[in-house]
């Protein structure tokens, strides 16, 4: 008699509730990006003229920071599928501390803007940019707060079923987070 290989359910990693707050994050960025491009239609010279006083440096440091804390965010749930304690934590405090690299650099970046004299009220591109990047930071803030809560739970909770779904729903968020950055990284910093 032979043994049939018994598969998983395909399924949606971490909690469905994520997945719908997901997409309707996605739909209101979606709708910004859209009202920035009309934008940029109408005033070209403004919005081109505005994106060169960008370092695209800062923009292309964020996104590899972003991208590796989120390959270790990859590596803490594989971690977690195996059961093993040790490595969910270590890849959890280095993609909290590799991402922490993201709001040093960002606020730093800020700062350059404002010693420039560049604000929200400058032009219609920068009050975008403002706004973009700082909702984005948001994001980013409660990504930390919750891969934090994820780390702490790993210290004392058992690695299994329910804390590889929690996991899972902490990684889901977090790569929401590089998702939108590696939209808003061309759309600002990029596209002429």
């Amino acid at each position: 008699m032979s043994q049939q290989l018994i598969r998983p359910t395909p399924r949606l990693p971490g909690d469905y509730g994520v997945w719908v707050f997901v997409f309707a994050d996605m739909m209101a960025f979606g709708l910004f990006f859209t009202l920035f491009t009309f934008g940029r239609i109408s005033n070209p010279e403004l919005y081109e003229s505005s994106r060169q006083a960008l370092n695209p440096m800062f923009g292309l440091f964020n996104t590899l920071v972003l991208l590796t804390s989120s390959w270790f965010v990859v590596l803490a749930v594989h971690a977690a599928s195996r059961g093993s304690r040790h490595r969910v934590m270590r890849y959890l405090l280095l993609a909290i501390v590799v991402g922490g690299c993201f709001a040093v650099s960002k606020i730093y970046e800020y700062i350059e803007k404002f010693r420039a004299g560049i604000s929200m009220l400058t032009n219609e591109f920068f009050m975008y940019y403002f706004i973009f990047t700082g909702i984005h930071f948001l994001h980013f803030l409660i990504g930390i707060v919750v891969l934090l809560v994820c780390l702490g739970k790993s210290q004392v909770q058992s690695i299994d079923q329910s804390f590889l779904k929690f996991i899972e729903s902490c990684g889901t968020y977090w790569h929401m987070v590089d998702l939108l950055w590696i939209v808003l990284f061309p759309l600002l910093y990029l596209i002429r």
